[in-house]
């Protein structure tokens, strides 16, 4: 089942455009990568798909499936939230504002769940830990908890591991492929065409032109 299709899409700024006439789908439990080198387009289309930025022409189209408020998106770490002046739990818990409504406190269930991410990431040790004296890998992992929070059906990463030694990035791959494993669908920008064939079961690549690789 397609969560949402794209056709003839043509995605950029104003009435530029950067990519020209897109026409994919993902499917319910796919483990979708984009890739393709800087400038060709992928933070750009993520950004379309999100809302985030009107297409320039084309459509996306979303089946009943695809609730916003079982999407989480985990954009690019940015240097002010490596210094976030907050502990591991109070950024994790974060990520269940959606689930707030009208009362303004975390639930116990809400907790609960922060808590349930933490220990599928490893890292329920530094829950009262400050989150700025991890380490990169490590707060890594502390976002990605934060947005599993909000993600029930749907994660949306933006190059989740840019600046990682290949360790750390095969780790943070395996974890992403646990999760979509457990029925996340997962779609994530790369510009690692390798560790896309491995984990991923469809990529779309982008350059002058794109295309469907796997």
């Amino acid at each position: 089942m397609a969560l949402l299709e794209c056709k003839n899409l043509c995605v950029g700024y104003g009435s530029k455009a950067v990519q020209e006439n897109l026409s994919f789908s993902v499917e319910k439990g796919d483990y979708f990568f984009i890739i393709g080198e800087n400038g060709s387009g992928k933070s750009t289309l993520l950004k379309t798909i999100l809302g985030f930025l009107k297409p320039v022409s084309g459509e996306v189209i979303f089946s009943a499936d695809w609730n916003k408020k079982e999407i989480g998106f985990l954009p690019q770490q940015t240097d002010i939230q490596k210094t976030f002046p907050a502990t591991v739990k109070e950024i994790v818990l974060s990520g269940c504002q959606a689930n707030l409504g009208w009362w303004p406190f975390y639930k116990k269930s809400d907790v609960e769940v922060a808590y349930k991410n933490l220990e599928k990431l490893g890292m329920t040790d530094y829950a009262k830990k400050s989150f700025k004296e991890l380490s990169g890998g490590q707060q890594q992992r502390v976002l990605l908890a934060r947005t599993l929070c909000a993600a029930k059906s749907v994660l949306i990463l933006d190059e989740p591991t840019k600046g990682f030694d290949s360790e750390i990035t095969e780790i943070m791959y395996g974890l992403l492929e646990e999760l979509n494993k457990a029925g996340i669908t997962i779609i994530t920008i790369s510009h690692d065409l390798d560790a896309a064939k491995k984990y991923g079961n469809r990529i779309l690549k982008l350059g002058k032109t794109w295309e469907i690789v796997k």
